[in-house]
């Protein structure tokens, strides 16, 4: 059970029937995640990650339905986010090679052929994550032969930063908070003439943000095209540090399904519930502190402005959770019930789910009855992440990822 009530906050702003304006068409658009569909798909290494449908959780806690995102084996990095990192820096680079040689329509086989590896070594890209997203920016600076500095949270654990090191980037821990580490590589960045890849937009920096979550809103179109004919989930719960990845969910759901889109509940780390409460207070609150949530992937306590812009207007609820919530979430998913498949599923990968549980399973029934949830419901969770920390994992689920249980 969680250790204190889960708090909610029911956005009056959020309408089923509002259109998708002006305003979000220049954030996120059908054009963008066009384009970055076309770029991803050209990666030998890119396949659609799996739509688990969990018959027996659902049974279990009292739900109609519950399909899960499984992006545990995502680009071999176990995780969500290699999509919105490799494709803002594919457009980072299409630009350069445009100034520096005057290139034009460079694919991605041109640059991965080596073809223009001599401008492109010259390029050095620079990030600020509690994990996921530095190891995406990464992966993507290996692969395209950049150079890559990541900026680290000082709690950022030992695992997450050696993930980082084998993928060949340069490291630096900073004194503070994620908000303090993307400060210092902004300005060290302007400094030594490094490009920010981002996934959290501020002023003067929002072009780049917007590519990560374009090419995050690629994983929205899998799910549309795995969800069986005719199926639209009644509810979606997805889990959110600074917010890409939960309003290109939004934002996607909301252009493709209209009217008849989902119920979109956003869970934050009780520790770091910025979006919770920006929207809430209707300003752009910064949670201070050192965000001592386990669920790493959550711990921001700044939101990004172009996310807050969506969510504001597309979220329907905020859930903030205790850590608690999601390693029960953790432990079930590994031990799963009837014919559902294991599945390995990290700290931030399990908000979702262990906000919805907790919340099923409720002997009060009050949020379940807020959040309209019943044996009808549909509802889409995203394991955002898997083992990423093997030895955390092992620590709270008390088995490895392979072993079975």
């Amino acid at each position: 059970m969680s250790s204190a009530p889960i708090l909610h906050f029911h956005n009056p702003a959020a309408h089923p029937a509002a259109p998708y304006d002006e305003e979000l068409q220049s954030l996120l658009n059908a054009p963008g995640v066009e384009d970055a569909k076309d770029v991803l798909r050209q990666l030998r290494w890119y396949q659609p990650t799996p739509l688990r449908e969990l018959e027996g959780l659902a049974s279990a806690i009292g739900i109609g339905h519950i399909f899960l995102k499984d992006e545990s084996s995502r680009f071999g990095l176990k995780a969500l986010k290699g999509v919105g990192g490799t494709y803002a820096i594919y457009r980072l680079l299409v630009q350069r090679l445009l100034e520096v040689t005057g290139a034009r329509d460079v694919t991605v086989q041109d640059i991965l052929s080596g073809e223009y590896a001599s401008v492109i070594r010259g390029v050095t890209v620079a990030c600020a994550t509690t994990g996921n997203h530095g190891r995406s920016v990464a992966f993507a600076a290996k692969s395209f032969g950049l150079r890559c500095n990541i900026y680290v949270p000082l709690q950022t654990s030992p695992g997450r930063v050696a993930a980082l090191q084998a993928l060949g980037a340069t490291v630096v821990r900073i004194e503070g908070n994620y908000d303090l580490a993307v400060k210092a590589v902004e300005a060290d960045a302007q400094k030594n003439g490094w490009y920010i890849i981002s996934d959290t937009s501020y002023e003067g920096h929002e072009d780049t943000p917007r590519d990560v979550m374009h090419g995050y809103q690629v994983i929205a179109d899998e799910i549309v095209d795995q969800l069986p004919a005719g199926v639209i989930p009644t509810h979606v719960f997805v889990q959110a540090g600074v917010g890409g990845i939960a309003a290109a969910m939004c934002s996607r759901f909301w252009q493709v399904w209209g009217a008849k889109r989902p119920r979109f509940v956003i869970v934050e780390s009780k520790e770091a519930h910025c979006l919770y409460l920006s929207v809430e207070s209707g300003g752009v609150i910064i949670v201070d502190g050192a965000h001592g949530t386990r669920m790493y992937g959550l711990a921001a306590g700044k939101p990004s402005l172009n996310a807050l812009k969506i969510l504001r207007k597309g979220a329907d609820d905020f859930l903030a959770i205790d850590d608690v919530e999601s390693f029960e979430a953790m432990r079930r998913l590994a031990n799963p019930v009837g014919a559902d498949p294991a599945l390995t599923i990290g700290e931030a990968g399990g908000a979702g789910a262990g906000a919805l549980i907790a919340i099923m399973e409720d002997s009060d029934g009050k949020l379940r009855s807020e959040l309209n949830l019943t044996k009808e419901s549909i509802v889409l969770l995203f394991g955002t992440e898997g083992d990423t920390d093997p030895e955390s994992y092992v620590g709270i689920v008390g088995a490895t990822a392979d072993s079975g249980v």
